[in-house]
């Protein structure tokens, strides 16, 4: 099958070639550079989402159509079936599986192009009030938490905003760690958020507020959480290294994604605490920056943690915020009250604008590299 690379970072091109490569005749679309084109791919492959994430890593994950449809229908199965909006880019995962869902529900989605903002938020949520047999068609979208908190706090001030978001009957929000107080504040507001947890190599978002979609399996072993399912991707292009290291077999012979995620299953509920690599040692003391961030965030919903040298403890955590400063000695007293003295963020840097991905992740890299600068 022929691999097409689309260039363009226009939604609307992105959601055409996306149309023929997932539920037409092809070819396969090669998406976010790196899979040289024209050239051929296995049959059966839909698109190759190359990113380099926040680890500057680059992978082209190859998504057959079968996982990408399998993966819109077990959402459609979770939180139902109706009219898309994407605010997304759609040269990652979320926004491709907007369109997908979208398109298997036989309707185009309203697309958000341009800067996101309340306003056009707002704008675009109030177009999509369409009508079936005489019912409300529902609406649904897809978010990452720096978006969420961009409309809550117009939100709580704007009733036109607070209007979009009650408006959507699901709000799935994934890419980065939803603080309960960000959750909470956006429930006051009629939202209806759904925390999901996923990769480009699940298809996207496949456990939705802990629980697993219908045919995703997930286990724990030695600490790290594996994947199972129909939404599997075939693996990394041209890198058979990495794909026999990262899908693995299981003892019954099924097909395994090993995420590198600690975390936990309990009674059928997924809990993630971090990456197993976003480890520092302080001190001595072996410290996890994902859940330092996940209790900082508590108090600055867009701060980031990483880490920086210290001249006695080796490593110490840094919170990067666009926030004040003023909150250091209440973040250091929680992270302290909740995971111990070692892991007590050592400084906070301010900045006027968080470096972000085109994903809308945090460009970790770049956050690094501030606080380097900063000494």
């Amino acid at each position: 099958m022929k691999l097409e690379r689309i260039e363009s970072a226009d939604p609307r091109d992105v959601l055409r070639a996306v149309r023929g490569a997932v539920l037409g005749a092809g070819p396969a679309i090669a998406l976010g550079g790196g899979a040289d084109s024209p050239r051929e791919v296995p049959a059966g492959t839909g698109i190759v989402l190359t990113t380099s994430g926040s680890t500057g890593v680059p992978k082209s994950v190859a998504l057959s159509r079968s996982a990408l449809i399998s993966s819109a229908m077990a959402t459609a199965a979770r939180i139902g079936e109706g009219h898309w909006l994407l605010p997304l880019s759609g040269g990652y995962i979320a926004g491709v599986q907007v369109m997908v869902r979208a398109l298997v529900a036989g309707r185009d989605p309203a697309v958000l192009a341009g800067r996101f903002s309340a306003e056009a938020f707002a704008h675009a949520a109030s177009g999509m009030r369409s009508f079936a047999d005489g019912r409300r068609v529902p609406a649904y979208t897809s978010l990452v938490p720096a978006q969420l908190q961009t409309l809550v706090e117009a939100g709580e001030h704007d009733a036109g905003v607070a209007a979009a978001l009650a408006s959507f009957e699901a709000i799935l929000v994934g890419g980065q760690r939803l603080p309960d107080a960000l959750r909470e504040r956006a429930i006051a507001l009629g939202a209806r958020p759904v925390r999901t947890y996923g990769s480009t190599e699940t298809s996207g978002g496949c456990v939705y507020d802990g629980v697993p979609l219908d045919g995703v399996s997930v286990q724990v072993a030695d600490g790290e959480l594996r994947i199972s399912g129909p939404n599997l991707a075939d693996g990394y292009l041209d890198d058979p290294e990495r794909t026999a290291a990262t899908f693995v077999a299981g003892a019954d012979g099924s097909r395994w994604y090993r995420t590198g995620d600690a975390g936990s299953v309990i009674d059928g509920t997924v809990a993630v605490t971090g990456r197993i690599d976003n480890v520092i040692i302080s001190g001595g003391v072996n410290v996890s920056l994902d859940r330092v961030e996940h209790v900082v965030r508590e108090l600055l919903p867009d701060a980031v943690v990483v880490a920086a040298p210290h001249e006695r403890w080796g490593e110490t955590p840094v919170i990067v915020t666009t926030g004040s400063a003023d909150v250091l000695e209440a973040a250091r007293a929680a992270v302290e009250r909740e995971i111990g003295k070692p892991a007590r963020p050592d400084r906070i840097v301010t900045i006027p604008d968080l470096p972000r991905l085109p994903s809308g992740k945090p460009d970790r890299r770049a956050i690094r590299e501030i606080v380097r600068a900063d000494g």
